[in-house]
């Protein structure tokens, strides 16, 4: 016997959304949950991209300068 995948649309309210995850058991409503919150992360933290993406640099920081920073709390690099 082979299963085959269907795409069903169904229309549902948010009560009835809600009322059906609440007979979930313990283990799907955790597995509900974690989708929503990484839906919910993926959601801000592409919006955060996009705010940072639009911003102009601070300030124009050189690689000599960020070495210079690096150095001053780690001391300089004597390895080689």
């Amino acid at each position: 016997m082979s299963w085959q995948s269907h795409t069903v649309l169904v229309n549902l309210t948010l009560d009835q959304v809600l009322a059906a995850v609440k007979q979930l058991d313990g283990a799907a409503r955790a597995q509900v949950a974690r989708v929503l919150l990484e839906t919910e992360l993926d959601t801000r933290l592409g919006a955060l991209i996009r705010r940072l993406a639009e911003r102009e640099p601070a300030d124009a920081i050189s690689d000599e300068i960020i070495q210079d920073e690096i150095d001053a709390v780690r001391g300089p690099d004597t390895s080689g």
